[in-house]
């Protein structure tokens, strides 16, 4: 009887434990926001400061040159994108397979990406200019090469979550594929 009622205890303990930690998940799920679009922008403008190593004076004039500067480039790049949760009228839905674009379609796309590029590259030349009045060229090409190493991180990420992968299971993968003791197995 003493061991039933000591299993029937571990049970109720071992369940009351795991009722508890889904609990603690769900409130740290809910407490876990995206940053805002500014926050976003002032956690990138910190970090490029201290990568770039600014003196005081140096930051307080180079800060609202690049907040500027990514606003710009954030809005630029949403141009042709539909926000999230908005369809177009004819755009089908998750079950059902997309429409088949017409060419003129496809042609207004192509151009709307030109356009797109031509505007991302008039606002690095325009910021180009304004960077260079506050910092030395090889910061604002550190500025460049840094963004650059961003991108192609955020590119391996995209990547990984679409082949649904743990984080840096694709990499030790990698490695095992070059690494001189890997079999192929």
């Amino acid at each position: 009887m003493k061991t039933k009622f000591m299993h029937f205890m571990m049970a109720a303990l071992l369940l009351g434990g795991s009722i508890t930690l889904s609990a603690q998940n769900k409130e740290t799920q809910e407490k876990k926001q995206r940053p805002t679009p500014e926050q976003m922008t002032q956690m990138q403008t910190d970090r490029m400061v201290k990568a770039l190593m600014l003196d005081d004076a140096t930051a307080a004039k180079f800060t609202p040159v690049y907040g500027n500067y990514l606003k710009e480039l954030r809005e630029c790049r949403m141009m042709n994108r539909t926000p999230r949760g908005q369809k177009d009228a004819g755009q089908a839905t998750k079950m059902a397979p997309k429409p088949a674009l017409t060419d003129a379609e496809i042609a207004k796309q192509i151009k709307d990406q030109f356009a797109q590029s031509r505007k991302l590259l008039d606002i690095r030349e325009k910021y180009y200019t304004e960077f260079s009045k506050v910092l030395s060229q090889k910061q604002v090409t550190r500025i460049y090469q840094m963004e650059k190493s961003n991108a192609n991180k955020f590119k391996k990420e995209f990547d990984r979550r679409k082949k649904g992968q743990k984080p840096g299971q694709g990499d030790r993968q990698r490695q095992r594929q070059h690494s001189p003791h890997h079999t192929g197995k």
